[in-house]
């Protein structure tokens, strides 16, 4: 069975594209087929604007497009609560750069489920996010 696999990621996106530190605002994302633990396809799509929709445009955005798992720097409440709704699981970056090394992690089980102590206030579109 295939895992799709999105990661926030900056133009061009890929596998050694540097992460977007904001899934809500980054500009697109690296999507990734699995099939066993093996990459089958590396695609990238870009991120829907926030005012239709507000928090939950890119929510259902990654849910159309197939994904079930969500790896991502940071995000707001909001946004975490709906991906639960919507059936995607959500897991911290951590120290990852890359979207290849952000998935190579997650692949070992070395990232964390993306919780309340991940998120941020969001809202402010200038808030200064730290880099992962």
């Amino acid at each position: 069975m295939n895992t799709v696999v999105a990661v926030p990621s900056t133009p061009p996106g890929g596998m050694d594209a540097p992460l977007s530190a904001h899934f809500g605002h980054c500009e697109l994302y690296t999507l990734l087929t699995l099939e066993e633990e093996q990459i089958k396809e590396v695609r990238v799509i870009p991120n829907v604007p926030h005012q239709q929709g507000g928090c939950m445009a890119p929510v259902n955005h990654l849910a159309e497009n197939g994904v079930q798992v969500l790896i991502a720097g940071g995000m707001g409440m909001r946004p975490l609560m709906g991906f639960q709704q919507v059936g995607i699981e959500v897991y911290h970056c951590g120290s990852a750069r890359s979207v290849g090394e952000a998935v190579t992690a997650w692949l070992r089980g070395n990232l964390p489920r993306f919780g309340q102590m991940h998120t941020c206030g969001g809202g402010d579109p200038h808030h200064a996010h730290p880099s992962h």
